[in-house]
This record gives C-alpha cells, sequence and structure tokens, in this order.
C-alpha cells in the first residue's frame, strides 16, 4: 500500500507534535495555549495540563467569528485577541505556547503575536 504524499506530511506533523509535547507542559500558574489549524479554521485552547481542564477557548467556528472568513491570517489575529481576552478573564496571563506540530509561520505566527499584543505572556 503507497503512502500518498498528504498522509506523510500529516505523520510529520504528528511526529512534530509529540517532540514537543514531550517538553511543554501546562500548569495552573502557567497554563499551555494550544492551536490546532485546519484548512478553513483554527482553534485555540488554554490548558491546564495538571487539572486536565480547558480554562479558555476560541475558535473560528463560532457564530461572530463565521461572519467574516475563517481560515486566514487576519482571521488567525482576531482568535489570538479573543483568546487572549477568554484567557484574562480566566485569570491566565502567562501561558506556554503549544504549536501543535505545525510550523511556526502564517497564521500559527499570526495568532501567536496577536495574543501576545493582547497582553498574553509566552
Amino acid at each position: 500500500m503507497a503512502i500518498t504524499q498528504t498522509k506523510k506530511k500529516a505523520m510529520r506533523r504528528v511526529r512534530r507534535k509529540y517532540h514537543i509535547r514531550k517538553k511543554v507542559f501546562g500548569t495552573q500558574e502557567r497554563p499551555r495555549l494550544s492551536i490546532f489549524r485546519s484548512l478553513n479554521h483554527i482553534y485555540a485552547q488554554v490548558i491546564d495540563d495538571v487539572a486536565g481542564r480547558t480554562l479558555a477557548s476560541a475558535s473560528t467556528t463560532e457564530a461572530e467569528a463565521k461572519k467574516k472568513a475563517t481560515g486566514n491570517k487576519a482571521a488567525a489575529e482576531a482568535m489570538g485577541a479573543l483568546i487572549s481576552e477568554r484567557a484574562k478573564k480566566a485569570g491566565v496571563t502567562k501561558v506556554v505556547f503549544d504549536r501543535n506540530g505545525f510550523i511556526y509561520h502564517g497564521r500559527v505566527k499570526a495568532l501567536a503575536d496577536a495574543a501576545r499584543k493582547a497582553g498574553l505572556e509566552f
């Protein structure tokens, strides 16, 4: 059975993800900001790994975000600002960034920069 190029790319991302997750761990004082990027949407979560709880989340699948484009840098910047606002509401100011195996470029970088600009420290 031949493995397609798309499957290889996904496998490489998962391998990178596991290498990152060995080192990145979210605590209550400094939870993990985990992102997921699909072709059409971007998702962000602030996770306390000790308690196994999601403290805040934001995604372009939400009703107010769906009114605009959802798979571009502008949408990622909006999600960065939104996740930062929701994390502050939950009492979080410092996070550990988990890029989830995605290359730190484009929408991933835009979300991280927007979250930093809105006040999250990482």
